[in-house]
């Protein structure tokens, strides 16, 4: 990891000077780099090499009220802008933070938490078209996780004014983009691990959240509603983990629901081996139709040694994107080789 320390710090602070005078802070930025190789089997593809390149500016700094901030911003492939949030601490209360849009708030970091070595069952470059839940995080979010819970308990509110409206600055406001308009939303996601249960390596988790979504629209027949529960079991080497999750998307036709079933294992070899299993079932509903499930398959192994990682994937899907047409059904095999810096 390169850190240039001290750039920038007095920009980060000097946006919070109305509510107190900061100590000086740091700002550093990671990166890292991920080659590819996908093999799609009996199909014509184009060029099979790939690559992406990431990198996150990460900020920190003290309040003279001993308050403490975070800043992270991330860009994906080629520099373009991913995403932006800021993290007070306030020592009484817990963790306050103010989120972009985009991922990483509410029921959006739940999507999917089975256990994996590299990647999902739907991750590995098929194009599966799979549908998660996400919560209100397309929107600009505020998240509060208080820090007054149980020893072991994780609990957290996130609430978007406008879930439906992408990134937005401090020039201007995030724009609908989707086909139905959405309002405001609420998430509440709860983790429970082994200091609670008392079981050791047992972690349960679940969430729920619900979106407003305009009554006028000529397809929409109430707010949008997900929710998911899983668990997740580690002894000795082995991972286990089993994930349920809904979504009801409130519209009078068309595609109305979506429920997912998810598990997984990984066998952890040694501290630079590990190979896991990987499925991913999603059964999309149509109002007035047939329901049909989409499938994601994958054997992963991943090797590590220092920044580099090595991985290997075998992956299939059938009824890619719901569709139940032949050319739907496909297998790969990917390899990658990402570095950190």
């Amino acid at each position: 990891m390169n850190k240039l320390t001290k750039i920038g710090a007095s920009a980060l602070c000097g946006s919070l000077a109305a509510i107190s005078a900061a100590n000086a802070g740091d700002l550093s930025v990671t990166g890292g780099v991920d080659m590819s190789w996908i093999s799609l089997d009996d199909e014509t593809v184009g060029n099979p090499i790939g690559i992406g390149s990431n990198m996150t500016f990460s900020g920190s700094g003290e309040l003279d009220n001993g308050w403490a901030v975070a800043l992270s911003i991330a860009h994906k492939n080629a520099a373009a802008y991913s995403n932006t949030n800021v993290v007070v601490t306030v020592p009484s209360l817990g963790d306050i933070r103010i989120d972009q849009g985009g991922s990483g708030t509410g029921l959006d970091r739940m999507d999917d938490m089975t256990p994996n070595v590299w990647e999902e069952a739907y991750g590995t470059g098929l194009g599966t078209g799979i549908d998660t839940v996400a919560g209100s995080s397309g929107g600009s979010t505020i998240e509060y996780t208080p820090n007054v819970t149980p020893d072991g308990v994780t609990a957290r509110i996130a609430w978007a004014p406008s879930s439906g409206s992408g990134a937005s600055d401090g020039a201007s406001s995030g724009v609908q983009s989707g086909a139905v308009a959405e309002g405001s939303g609420y998430d509440i996601t709860l983790e429970i691990g082994d200091a609670m249960s008392g079981i050791i390596g047992l972690t349960v988790y679940g969430g729920l959240a619900s979106v407003e979504q305009d009554a006028g629209g000529s397809t929409v027949s109430g707010d949008k509603d997900e929710q998911t529960v899983g668990i997740k079991y580690t002894f000795g080497s082995f991972t286990l983990g089993y994930q349920w999750s809904e979504e009801d998307l409130g519209l009078s036709s068309g595609v109305d629901k979506y429920t997912n079933d998810a598990y997984g294992v990984t066998f952890q070899i040694n501290d630079d081996l590990s190979i896991g299993y990987n499925n991913y079932e999603s059964e999309q509903s149509n109002i007035g139709g047939a329901a049909t499930t989409a499938e994601a398959t994958s054997f992963q192994l991943a090797y590590s040694m220092g920044g580099a990682s090595i991985r290997l994937a075998e992956a299939s899907v059938d009824n890619a994107k719901y569709s139940t047409a032949a050319s739907a059904d496909r297998d790969a095999t990917t390899l990658s080789v990402a570095l950190a810096f």
